[in-house]
């Protein structure tokens, strides 16, 4: 992969993603430090939980370079190929940040960055729907199985539906996401209309004039 190339996005998060587990390995600072929890986060003023809940994908390990590399390739497609604005790209992954955020005391998820990285490998899979692809060279499936057949290798590689728990979050985020910007202004009662359009002061702010 020429790293050259890497739009800046993908780019500064793989970035971020790499320096947590290097920090981390190296016993700078360890997960405790790092997870969320809006206890420590409002209630401590520990805002930068926040953040690193999205860049911590474990210790280094296959499991790490496994996340990462799902990471790059999905949020670099979509970055380059699915969104005409930057502010665009960078829209969805607030809305999904914020979206995991309030959620994931309710499934008890404390890292949230695979989570995440299944929101864009969902989106992508649902616009490029008729790709087909060879899933670790032994499957050839189309683009809208790949989540699933993600989740299905974690729970078996796991061993527990638990570890997949994360995953199916970021699923039915990438959903909701896909439902209210690509489904649901064709219907008719929608007028057209886009219930998640990046604000045009935020499209100014990221994308200047």
């Amino acid at each position: 992969m020429d790293l050259e190339t890497i739009p800046p996005i993908t780019g500064i998060w793989a970035s971020l993603a790499l320096a947590t587990a290097l920090l981390e390995h190296t016993h700078v600072v360890n997960q405790f430090q790092l997870f969320y929890t809006p206890h420590l986060v409002f209630g401590k003023l520990q805002l930068w939980r926040v953040i690193t809940t999205f860049t911590y994908f474990g210790s280094l390990g296959l499991d790490f370079v496994f996340h990462l590399f799902y990471l790059m390739r999905y949020s670099r497609m979509l970055e380059e190929n699915s969104f005409q604005r930057r502010s665009d790209y960078l829209w969805l992954l607030l809305f999904s940040s914020s979206l995991l955020l309030l959620i994931s005391p309710l499934f008890t998820q404390t890292f949230l960055g695979s989570p995440l990285a299944f929101v864009l490998v969902y989106v992508w899979s649902r616009r490029n729907r008729h790709v087909r692809m060879s899933l670790f060279g032994v499957l050839t499936i189309t683009a809208p199985y790949l989540p699933w057949s993600l989740v299905a290798f974690g729970w078996i590689l796991n061993g527990s539906p638990k570890a997949v728990v994360g995953d199916i979050m970021g699923v039915a985020v990438g959903h909701v996401y896909y439902f209210l910007v690509d489904v649901w202004p064709r219907e008719l009662k929608s007028g057209g209309r886009n219930l998640l359009a990046t604000p045009r002061f935020f499209q100014k702010l990221v994308d200047g004039r």
